[in-house]
């Protein structure tokens, strides 16, 4: 059977650290940038005997935000449950964690499909060296939301894409800054190929993608590697594999278990929870506290005429959106202010640290477009303005950057062309108008690149006859 004829099909599991002031069931600080290890513990996160959990209210809001944001459906009731397996970054000898009950159920995202998103407590950090492993339990027990996508992707594009938005949302709601370097955010595919006559093939999960271009490729080999399989007629094991980045190949770590080797049981240290009972669970609660979500802003870029690739770029970072929504306001929303600032902003700012405020970036806008600036000038003076900051008229008369609007300096440049320009101006004069912009390329020359563009064109039209 051709490679043609297989559909490869692809699941996300993605983890995600919330961003809450304590644990998911206990007091102790939660902070992913304490480098000490073993300093934000205490008896319930290290599994004491007798210790009790309590449940972070914050972190269900914060899942039952993330689903509304998704259009997901919002339990009435919910549960935890204990996950059971053991390893040494789990001190309790089970995860405490959602089974049969999750806070949300469905929703999509990017044209994704989503099966359901839970809430569990994270597990320690281990540590493997030569002959010894160590284990930080600063991480163990963090609120941790998981999201599950059902299996309707079929390629490594569409997973990448699909994860890199759900980290933008996460970023945009404040539930979380999900950076995968740090661990904050943690992604699993599951991959299968199959042939038409079937819907899914057997899957592996591969574990250790710490980047969305690691996602992408290690999806992209599994792909390749289970296809090869199928077309030699061999038999694809239900398997765990891990991604070595180095040799850019995925690799075997264990066999896959079934939910029912974790031995599910309902947490019997915790209350049910019955949502439907707290006003500030409710539904629309939820969504009325929703910022503007990172689809709608690309939705009001274009509304204001700026073009696909531009809106994409400033909606892909929260800061970065946040800054040209401040120039925006400043600009009142007028469109071709509004497009012109996105035009400088994404070409002389982008990844350059700015101590330039909106308000100021916005007046450089406004004089460039009132032609108190040449197109020049307003490149020099931006970059002054990013590095050192100040404003943007004051930067332009200290420097002489301000566009030149004198009539009479105006024809004198233009007359000095002319004189030197005698066989562009006959030319010109013969019928040949293309002309004309060589020789105002000439006269901004002669101007310094200050001169009035429009003005200047007036007065070449003028004294050419």
């Amino acid at each position: 059977m051709g490679a043609m004829a297989l559909l490869p099909t692809i699941g996300l599991e993605i983890h995600a650290e919330l961003r809450t002031s304590t644990k998911m069931f206990c007091n102790c600080k939660n902070d992913p940038d304490e480098e000490r290890p073993n300093v934000n513990i205490c008896p319930i996160c290290l599994a004491h005997p007798g210790t009790l959990p309590v449940i972070n209210r914050e972190a269900v809001r914060q899942v039952l935000r993330a689903g509304a944001a998704l259009g997901g459906t919002l339990a009435h009731f919910s549960e935890f449950d204990r996950k059971s397996y053991f390893y040494p970054d789990i001190p309790k000898g089970y995860q405490i964690s959602q089974y049969e009950h999750p806070l949300v159920t469905g929703g999509t995202l990017a044209g994704v499909a989503i099966t359901r998103i839970h809430l569990e407590e994270d597990t320690a950090r281990s540590t493997h060296g030569e002959n010894k492993s160590l284990i930080d339990f600063n991480r163990a027990g963090i609120p941790l939301m998981e999201l599950v996508t059902e299996p309707v992707i079929h390629d490594a594009k569409t997973a990448g894409d699909f994860a890199r938005e759900l980290q933008l949302l996460l970023r945009t709601l404040g539930a979380s800054e999900a950076n995968l370097e740090k661990g904050e955010m943690r992604i699993e595919a599951n991959v299968s190929v199959a042939s038409g006559e079937e819907r899914l093939g057997t899957k592996t999960e591969v574990k250790n993608l710490n980047s969305f271009r690691s996602v992408e490729r290690a999806i992209a080999y599994e792909i390749e590697r289970q296809t090869k399989a199928f077309e030699r007629g061999e038999k694809l094991a239900q398997e765990t594999r891990g991604w070595d980045e180095t040799k850019q190949e995925t690799f075997h770590q264990r066999f896959k278990e079934g939910s029912a080797d974790y031995r599910y049981f309902p947490e019997p240290d915790l209350p049910k929870l019955v949502l439907e009972d707290v006003p500030e669970f409710a539904c629309e609660a939820l969504t009325a506290s929703l910022p503007e979500l990172p689809s709608q802003k690309r939705e009001r870029y274009a509304r204001l005429g700026i073009k696909s690739d531009d809106r994409a770029y400033l909606a892909a970072d929260v800061a970065r959106s946040a800054f040209f929504d401040a120039v925006t306001k400043e600009l009142d929303g007028r469109p071709k202010s509004t497009v012109l600032a996105a035009n400088y902003f994404i070409s002389d700012m982008a990844g350059d640290p700015c101590v330039a405020s909106p308000s100021s970036f916005a007046a450089l806008i406004q004089m460039f477009a009132a032609n108190e600036l040449s197109s020049r000038g307003a490149k020099d003076v931006l970059a002054i303005m990013i590095t050192k900051g100040g404003e943007p008229a004051v930067i332009a008369k200290e420097r002489g950057l301000g566009q030149i609007q004198d009539r009479g300096t105006l024809e004198a440049a233009v007359e000095r062309v002319m004189e030197e320009e005698p066989g562009a101006v006959k030319e010109y004069r013969a019928g040949k108008s293309g002309t004309l912009q060589y020789l105002l390329g000439k006269a901004m020359k002669v101007t310094g690149g200050a001169g009035d563009p429009e003005l200047l064109r007036e007065i070449l039209i003028k004294k050419l006859g």
